[in-house]
């Protein structure tokens, strides 16, 4: 994967413009006898930010997996920046990030050393330039030569989201990026990614619990239980129709098994 992305060719400029940022088709992935995603179809599109939201054992991560080519799909088809996945993830490896505070970096380089490493595997020109920029974006200047495992919770959670946007990705996906945090350091990374959406065009995926965070960055949410989507639609619009004032309410409604508009 290292020389997939290193040497991947620069994407022609006829590179499907205005395709969605990821196209789901009929998704089913089948481990044994458990069907963990059950034909589900959605697109993202450009410059969007889009929930997923769901329980445990909903099927977000193995979605995630999916699209990003890490996990063949049992059938269905998944495109990424117009490229068919996992197929010609070369193509697109270099254009994407991922961010999850559940993979750690290794705790004993320092943050810039593994911010180097990553860099490199992104091909990223003028990589102690872009270091030095998130340094600054981010606030990692005071920890920047400590060791990765040597930093809280708060601090890793900055590295990763400096991790997940060296290579300036135009599809970011995200896996509960503020899990853990205190309140103030979690507006901090939800300010941060919508700057960033704005100055860069790009599209974010964002698998959370946290329905507030949901309900302030995400333009749309698919609403996921048991491998299958349940609901597909803005936040604003699936409220209503559920009858309810919050997404959380919502999100109970659908894990409890209650209809739209039931308010009960």
């Amino acid at each position: 994967m290292t020389l997939e992305i290193a040497s991947r060719p620069a994407p022609p400029a006829t590179d499907a413009p205005a395709a969605a940022a990821i196209e789901v088709a009929h998704l089913v992935k089948v481990y044994k006898t458990t069907r963990a995603v059950d034909d589900i179809s959605f697109r993202v599109p450009r410059a969007s930010i889009t929930g997923l939201l769901g329980g445990n054992g909903a099927g977000k991560t193995t979605t995630i997996s999916m699209i990003m080519g890490l996990v063949l799909p049992s059938s269905g088809r998944v495109r990424v920046l117009g490229h068919e996945m996992p197929e010609r993830r070369a193509d697109v490896l270099g254009r994407i990030n991922f961010e999850s505070p559940y993979v750690d970096m290794p705790s004993r380089l320092t943050v810039r050393q593994n911010l180097i490493v990553f860099g490199k595997l992104y091909a990223v020109k003028d990589l102690p330039g872009r270091i030095a920029e998130l340094a600054a974006d981010l606030d990692l200047g005071e920890f920047l030569d400590r060791a990765s495992g040597k930093l809280s919770a708060g601090q890793k959670t900055r590295v990763a989201l400096a991790k997940a946007l060296i290579n300036r990705p135009e599809l970011l996906l995200l896996d509960e990026p503020t899990a853990s945090l205190d309140p103030d350091t979690a507006d901090w990374i939800r300010s941060h990614l919508e700057t960033y959406r704005k100055q860069h065009g790009a599209s974010i995926l964002l698998a959370s619990h946290n329905m507030l965070e949901v309900e302030r960055l995400c333009d749309r949410v698919i609403i996921m239980k048991r491998g299958r989507i349940e609901d597909d639609d803005s936040p604003s619009a699936i409220m209503a129709r559920y009858n309810r004032a919050t997404l959380e309410e919502v999100f109970l409604d659908v894990a409890r098994g209650r209809a739209a508009g039931s308010g009960r």
